[in-house]
């Protein structure tokens, strides 16, 4: 079986919305989104919150899988599917690279600031050691790494 096409996996907290459902869905060509997120796949209010941002677009399907679904399906995604997985934090993407899901790069997003957290790069990016190990245990797998909040902004090499 083929590879599947992933065209964009992200670390973003907000998970989708606006800037995910619109900007990034329109600069990758995604046609299907992946929320990887063990939390949300339970939470029926998050994820018709999710359903709505991405509802002017009605080429576009989005699926809400645990991380667990996620490794295990993402090998039967069909050729036309131009797939771009989302995932919460640092730690989870790693989950999903660790687990066999063949993404090459990661969009470093948006990550709120919190408890014993940095900038990293970019304003809107909050790191911790516990955080920049995901990003380089990543990397070490192959994957390159970057923070870029926007589609037109500048890239940085995490």
């Amino acid at each position: 079986m083929a590879e599947p096409n992933i065209v964009l996996a992200r670390i973003d907290n907000r998970l989708v919305h606006g800037q995910v459902g619109n900007s990034w869905v329109g600069a990758s060509q995604a046609n299907i989104i992946i929320v990887a997120d063990d939390e949300v796949e339970h939470d029926d209010v998050q994820k018709q919150l999710m359903k709505m941002t991405v509802s002017v677009n009605p080429n576009l399907r989005i699926l809400f899988w645990s991380l667990d679904r996620t490794i295990e399906k993402i090998s039967t995604a069909k050729p036309d599917q131009r797939i771009f997985i989302v995932a919460r934090n640092p730690q989870n993407m790693r989950k999903l690279v660790d687990g066999g899901v063949p993404i090459k790069e990661v969009n470093i997003g948006n990550m709120h600031v919190g408890e014993g957290k940095r900038v990293f790069h970019e304003q809107h990016v909050y790191v911790d050691d516990n955080d920049v190990a995901d990003f380089e245990a990543m990397k070490a797998k192959g994957v390159k790494v970057y923070v870029q909040i926007a589609p037109g902004d500048k890239k940085y090499d995490a």
